[in-house]
This record gives C-alpha cells, sequence and structure tokens, in this order.
C-alpha cells in the first residue's frame, strides 16, 4: 500500500489540452473515485497513473518515489478493465498464475497466494474453469482476483461494472467496497455513475473538461456542490437565480424572482448566484402553507405527475417561473393543474456563485 499523489498533471493531445493542473493527494488505503462526463479526463488521468500515457508537465509519485517517467511494469499496480480482459484459453488458476510467473514467484508462493485470492473473491471451486464457463459477475471477481494476487501497492478500476446488468451492478459495488476496505488497498476508480461513486468512495474527484471542479466525500459533494456543473451532474438539483443582498449569521438572503429566500453558501459570497435545492428537501401542501413550515414559500402548480411505484415525482412551475421537481408519496393527491405551496428550509438550500 502507498500514498498516491498528482503534483499539477497536464496533458495534450496535439494541440488539445485534455488535463489542465490536477492536483491530487490520495492517501494510504484511501478509495477514491474519478466522475464526470464522457470525455471529462477521468480515463486519461488513470491511463497517466499507470503509466499508459506520458504526462507532458507534472509528477506522479507513489509515496515518496517519482514515477512520472517509470513503465507500467515498474509501477506495482494491480488494474481492472471494463472489458475484464481476462485469457479465454485459461483456466481461472492460469489466468491468475500469469502475473506471478512473469515475477518469477514460486510455485507453491503462487499456490498460496491463488488459494487466499480465490476465498476472498468467494470462487473457490471454480479453479478449473474457463472464462466462457463464467457469469459475467464471476468474470468481474476473476479479473478482480488477478489484480490483487500480485500484491500491488495501488489498485486502478476502470469502468469495471459498466458491461453488467442492473442488479448485478448493484450487488458488485457492495462486493467491491467490502473487499477493498478489507484488503485495505490504495484505490483509484473512473466512472460516469454517480450512484456508484456515492455508495463506494471515501472521496470523489468530478471532473470537466480536463479539470477538477470539486474533491470531497460523497456528502459533501452532494449537499455542498462547489459549481452549477457539480450541482447538476451529482443528482437531481432545482435551482433559483438571484443575486445576494445580504448574509445573518451563516445564512445568505438572496433576491429571486419568487421573492427573497434565505440559504446557507459558501463564505465570502456575493454578486449573482443560484440557489439549489434537492427534491428530496422539498415539501409540498395543496392548502395554505400549514404542513410547511419552512423558512423559504413559494406558490405554484403541479404539470405533471409521474407515477413510480414508491412514489410519484412532480414537475412544478412557481409563481415566479421557475421549474421544481420534487418527490412525494404515491397516495399524493397532487395531480397536474393542482395549486400547490412548497416549501424549504434555509439549511437545505445551498448558494452557488453564477
Amino acid at each position: 500500500m502507498t500514498t498516491l499523489r498528482l503534483d499539477r498533471i497536464n496533458k495534450f493531445y496535439g494541440a488539445v489540452q485534455v488535463l489542465r493542473n490536477i492536483d491530487l493527494d490520495i492517501a494510504q488505503g484511501e478509495f477514491v473515485s474519478l466522475l464526470g462526463p464522457s470525455g471529462c479526463g477521468k480515463t486519461t488521468t488513470l491511463r497517466c497513473i499507470a503509466g499508459f500515457e506520458t504526462v507532458d508537465q507534472g509528477t506522479i509519485f507513489f509515496g515518496s518515489r517519482d514515477m512520472t517517467r517509470a513503465m507500467p511494469e515498474h509501477r506495482d499496480l494491480g488494474m481492472v478493465f471494463q472489458s475484464y480482459a481476462l485469457f479465454p484459453h485459461m483456466t481461472v488458476t492460469e489466468n491468475l498464475s500469469f502475473g506471478l510467473e512473469v515475477r518469477k514467484i514460486a510455485a507453491a508462493d503462487r499456490a498460496r497466494r491463488i488459494a487466499a485470492v480465490l476465498e476472498m473473491v468467494r470462487l473457490t471451486g471454480f479453479e478449473k474453469r474457463f472464462p466462457r464457463e463464467l457469469s459475467g459477475g464471476q468474470q468481474q471477481r476473476v479479473a478482480l482476483a488477478r489484480a490483487l494476487v500480485i500484491e500491488p501497492s495501488v489498485l486502478l478500476l476502470d469502468e469495471p461494472l459498466a458491461n453488467l446488468d442492473a442488479s448485478l451492478r448493484d450487488d458488485m459495488r457492495f462486493f467491491i467496497r467490502d473487499l477493498q476496505r478489507r484488503v485495505g488497498i490504495t484505490t483509484i476508480y473512473v466512472t460516469h455513475d454517480q450512484s456508484e461513486a456515492m455508495v463506494m468512495s471515501d472521496r470523489i474527484v468530478v471532473m470537466n473538461r480536463g479539470v477538477i471542479e470539486q474533491c470531497g466525500p460523497p456528502r459533501e459533494i452532494y449537499e455542498r456542490p462547489a459549481s452549477q456543473m457539480v450541482a447538476g451532474f451529482i443528482g437531481q438539483s432545482n435551482t433559483v437565480p438571484g443575486r445576494v443582498a445580504g448574509r445573518e449569521n451563516d445564512t445568505y438572503l438572496v433576491e429571486t424572482a419568487e421573492g427573497p429566500i434565505r440559504s446557507l453558501g459558501p463564505d465570502g459570497l456575493s454578486g449573482e448566484v443560484r440557489v439549489m435545492i434537492r427534491p428530496e428537501n422539498i415539501t409540498t401542501d395543496p392548502g395554505g402553507g400549514t404542513a410547511v413550515p419552512a423558512a423559504n414559500m413559494l406558490a405554484g402548480r403541479v404539470v405533471k405527475s409521474v407515477y413510480q411505484g414508491d412514489g410519484c415525482i412532480l414537475g412544478i412551475e412557481s409563481a415566479g417561473g421557475t421549474a421544481f421537481t420534487t418527490n412525494v408519496r404515491a397516495d399524493s393527491p397532487l395531480g397536474a393543474g393542482a395549486a400547490v405551496i412548497i416549501g424549504f428550509d434555509a439549511r437545505q438550500a445551498w448558494a452557488i456563485p453564477a
């Protein structure tokens, strides 16, 4: 296990800059996800860490070692690919043994390590099967075992669950996270799936257009986004544009087309902002607002109601013309055309610089 540090990494493809001054410190044993839309630079960052891409500027440290120019085979990495990349003509044991043989590990030690890692990924008894004889989830666990059996200092995973069906993907999220905690290996995980990153990560690095928009624990990323991009990319959000009119203690007063809104926000906020409210933090009342005793209350009308089994999603247009989305119980009397009062607490709203 080791720490990992990226110091002002820049990467160009011809005249196009795809990574811009990437600074990132990852602690020993930490699980960090690189998250962002397609083309944001997350996979390029992972490939630079692995040594598959050379950086044009900056330094990559594994612990105190400068590994910027080291070949991939000298970086002591385990890597799991989206495609699994198992050798189809080899059994499970032979797939796991390959990396150990390249490293000239003695036969007895190879057998011990393979047995231990197969038990770890719950595949004892599958030693003689070929990849074609395994399910997608089992192949993914073999790929994980192959990465772990060499006992690397860093584990890299590049969208490893993208090829699995939804229910299996959910199971594998918890399996990988539990396995990582038991092994305690420093892990970098690339994904474009927000829920995947939220469930698995100690910290999330949100990337966009080659830069880091925000880095922090999942709760901080979700509840206190640093930019409009992060607020919109992580989960659903409602936003109201306005201008900061003042501050009382830790609450901002924001003047909007809906009237004054009270909200939390980062220190030093001024000028044009957008107030973000997550759908689950909005309460609704078809009456006079007595059921929504919140700091902020707005009148509106339901424009759509979408049934989802365990509840309904309401689309609401406020009197000031802002579109809101919120969640209600499946038996809610609110339907399209209904007048409604929506409310949200100042501590459940977050103002972001516009």
